[in-house]
């Protein structure tokens, strides 16, 4: 891939890294502070870089990927702050909420994610509805919302439901509670999983091969392949939106307001004078 192209994605979306470990695959890290949480710039950025790859004749395939201990931690304080204060700024981040869900989907190309450590949030909502998701038997995969008083947005209905089906969904997106890898692999969440006793490589490894393979692969097969299949997805879009709308009105409440404080102060939740009427 020629050097300028690197230069280009990183000119216009400088929150994130890129790199090229083989040719026709743009690999994109998630680095930053605070386990690559994902603040206000690497949102707006990891929702619309997808539509830059659609259209770049470089780019076969996109590996997304985190850095050292984890994959993500999810939306940071600032992010989720500024929602919370700015109803203009909330509008903004529901919008690239939809799209980044809606751009991985209907880029043309094949995405791969490497998962490891946490992995929460946003950067969990381009991991899992990547074409092909590999994770480390050890990843620590978190939907969270519902733990931070808001309804199971993002990709949660979408995806959640047609991946482990409605009974896993509900017990992992209601209860907000984690599972490893290994059992997302188990429970069909992820494509597959790789042991990671020993320290991430592997798995990195190992979705980088997915992506030469589908990189050296019939590339109108495949992009038609990946069309044709995630139609599957499109026809939950209702679905998609509801969650969405429902989870920025929940940030809107005294749950959301408790369940970022909680966070703050690393303690337990109190949601009992939160409403309980729909």
């Amino acid at each position: 891939m020629p050097e300028n192209i690197i230069e280009k994605y990183e000119s216009e979306f400088d929150s994130l890294t890129f790199s090229s470990p083989a040719d026709g695959v743009l690999q994109i890290t998630l680095e930053g502070p605070g386990l690559n949480s994902v603040g206000p710039d690497k949102h707006r950025h990891l929702a619309d870089v997808w539509l830059k790859i659609d259209r770049d004749p470089d780019v076969r395939v996109a590996l997304l990927t985190g850095s050292g201990r984890g994959f993500s931690s999810g939306g940071s304080f600032e992010l989720i702050d500024s929602m919370m204060s700015d109803y203009g700024r909330s509008l903004e981040v529901l919008r690239e909420a939809r799209d980044l869900v809606l751009n991985v989907i209907n880029c043309s190309k094949p995405v791969v994610s490497a998962m490891w450590g946490p992995a929460v949030g946003a950067g969990l909502v381009a991991g899992l509805l990547a074409d092909v998701s590999v994770v480390g038997s050890n990843a620590r995969i978190i939907d969270g919302h519902t733990r931070l008083g808001v309804a199971a947005g993002d990709h949660a209905a979408i995806c959640w439901p047609m991946l482990c089906g409605m009974a896993k969904a509900k017990y992992y997106l209601l209860t907000c509670r984690d599972l490893s890898g290994a059992e997302a692999e188990r429970i069909g969440l992820v494509s597959l999983c790789i042991d990671d006793t020993d320290g991430p490589e592997p798995v990195l490894e190992e979705a980088l091969a997915v992506a030469v393979e589908l990189s050296n692969g019939a590339q109108q097969a495949i992009r038609w392949t990946k069309r044709t299949l995630n139609n599957a997805y499109r026809m939950f879009e209702p679905s998609f939106d509801a969650s969405v709308a429902y989870e920025f009105l929940g940030f809107m409440g005294p749950d959301a307001a408790e369940g970022l404080a909680s966070h703050k102060e690393k303690r337990a939740p109190d949601f009992s004078n939160g409403p309980t009427s729909e």
